[in-house]
């Protein structure tokens, strides 16, 4: 092929970019993949899954120079010495707040595959058919039995472990072997579901660590430090999975440091013929054509990429006739829980360091449960001992003090929310044309802020946890009401909707833009509605269903 002209590009290598490039290049398309940060080869350039927390200058904490440096990372757990190669450098790609958002990026081949919380969830119909029965929102093209085989593949492929439940509200799925809730969390579990008949349950959660060995890769070792780049692969990511079964075809082509800045559309055939992207490092601008393009660079950057890809014909961006692109921003809020001490378990410790929690799934608003919000959450958390960090404030200094830090503490329970935030379209986003980056291009302006709706669930989430903790016997339960601002969950979603009606939505059922029928948006920027569940599991399984649409689409001549 000519050296710019490709069958399929991929914009984005994160976890729906690299299963675009996965899919298509095994269906036998020639594919570019086009990120615009720098490569990172598996194992190779992790920078300290092997190290100590002892072994990094800092303990692996933050210095004031880093806090100086990312003033919106700094808000939250990411920012810290171990991984910071892995997050944006805020001072080169800055957005306009404004309401508060936090958004924590990762700009460079895998993207946020490498840190994301492996959490791995199949939504239900209670989920899809949730805006058309409570009327917020516009409906969703698609409902459950539509993707369901395609969990099952995305499952086999990446490797899920979890347990069958048989829950309505979530779908059991192709699990490799559970993990196992430790001995506190059992007998929590099973006094809780006794205590809800059923209704209230904790289960181990569903996640995307391989409990055997799959694919060439090894199975999970334990040592809970997926967030710096796993070398056996263990957890999925796009280094560990999609992208060496894309490279093996010999059909996958990854070009680093291209930021993708525009669409290029044809008025004609009303569809996009390539790309136009800038090279981050020499600032020269070049074209890239092809037959498809699938849009994968996360939900913000992907809608960034579609308003500026605006034409005469679309002077608000390829894919802006319904008026829909750029709103109705989601995201989970969190940081509401509780946690309190369990005691008799002094004799009984843990073993390895379990890269997974517990999950308890939504029960709010189902089965005939009626609250005075929309929607409803889900719990994740855990229980574990205290370590050598904890503090005794009887002992300062000396033996005694050393020794006591070397035996295991006291056994703690706690619990964390993840909510539904609603599809409101005055949660947006535009282009700030008076604000550009490092590039010179214009940044995304955020607009964003939980409602009265979340604020009511945010009681719920609270009082629920303290409740659930104290009918199981927990100690000394105390509510935590954290800090709740979007961005947190570091799931968005939203802005580029998928529908029935190309007045209402900016993708039809199958990822297609209703104004350009051979440009596919499947990650987070597709979504309809939140649910309460982590989301890359569904970015997977509609990314696979489109590619595979996409292919038999230009099979018939149709793109």
């Amino acid at each position: 092929m000519a050296e710019n002209k490709y069958d399929a590009i991929v914009v984005g290598s994160g976890i729906s970019g690299g299963w675009a490039a996965k899919e298509l290049t095994e269906k036998g398309l020639k594919v570019l993949m086009l990120e615009r940060g720098r490569n990172i080869e598996h194992i190779k350039d992790y920078p300290s899954p092997a190290k100590a927390p002892w072994e990094f200058p800092h303990a692996g904490g933050r210095t004031q120079k880093m806090i100086e440096d990312y003033p919106v990372l700094k808000r939250d757990y990411p920012l810290n010495e171990m991984n910071l190669d892995f997050w944006v450098k805020e001072s080169e790609s800055p957005y306009t707040e404004v309401k508060r958002f936090d958004w924590f990026r990762g700009y460079h081949v895998g993207g946020r595959s490498l840190t994301w919380g492996r959490q791995s969830y199949r939504w239900s119909d209670f989920d899809f058919e949730a805006n058309s029965k409570d009327g917020f929102g516009v409906d969703w093209p698609i409902r459950y039995k539509d993707i369901a085989p395609w969990y099952e593949y995305a499952e086999k492929f990446a490797g899920i472990s979890g347990s069958i439940e048989n829950l309505p509200q979530l779908p059991d799925g192709h699990f490799m072997p559970a993990m196992e809730l430790n001995c506190v969390e059992k007998d929590v579990a099973a006094r809780l579901k006794k205590h809800y008949n059923n209704v209230r349950t904790m289960i181990i959660g569903r996640t995307a660590n391989i409990t055997v060995p799959h694919e060439g890769r090894t199975n999970c070792q334990y040592q809970n430090k997926c967030w710096l780049g796993c070398s056996f692969g263990a957890y999925f990511s796009t280094q560990s999975a999609t992208l060496p079964a894309a490279m093996k075809t010999g059909n996958l082509t990854v070009r680093p440091f291209s930021i993708v800045t525009k669409l290029i559309y044809d008025k004609d055939t009303k569809k996009a013929k390539g790309v136009e992207v800038l090279d981050a490092e020499t600032n020269q601008t070049y074209e890239f054509f092809s037959k498809i393009v699938f849009v994968n660079a996360s939900a913000l950057n992907s809608t960034w990429l579609l308003m500026n890809s605006a034409t005469e014909i679309w002077p608000d961006g390829l894919g802006s006739s319904s008026n829909a692109l750029g709103h109705n921003l989601m995201d989970h809020h969190l940081g509401v829980g509780a946690s309190g001490d369990v005691e008799g378990y002094e004799d009984k410790y843990i073993y390895g360091r379990r890269a997974n929690g517990i999950y308890i799934p939504r029960y709010r608003n189902l089965f005939g449960n009626k609250s005075d919000y929309l929607r409803g959450f889900g719990y994740q958390g855990g229980a574990s001992r205290d370590g050598w960090k904890r503090q005794i404030a009887e002992l300062s200094i000396g033996a005694d003090f050393k020794d006591a830090l070397s035996e295991p503490g006291s056994w703690k329970m706690g619990i964390g929310g993840f909510g539904e935030i609603l599809p409101y379209a005055e949660n947006k986003v535009t282009l700030d044309k008076t604000k550009k980056d490092k590039w010179g291009l214009n940044v995304l302006a955020i607009d964003c802020e939980l409602k009265e709706n979340e604020l009511k669930m945010r009681k719920d989430m609270i009082s629920d946890a303290v409740e659930m903790l104290e009918a199981a016997g927990v100690k000394n339960v105390k509510g935590r009401d954290g800090d709740g601002t979007p961005g947190r969950g570091i799931h968005e979603m939203g802005t580029a909707r998928m529908g029935k009606d190309p007045k209402t939505s900016v993708l039809n059922a199958n990822n297609q833009v209703w104004d350009a029928k051979n440009v596919f948006v499947t990650d987070g920027a597709c979504m309809t509605s939140a649910a309460c569940v982590n989301p890359s599991l569904t970015y997977m399984a509609l990314t696979a269903r489109a590619a595979n649409f996409a292919v038999e689409e230009l099979k018939k001549g149709n793109l």
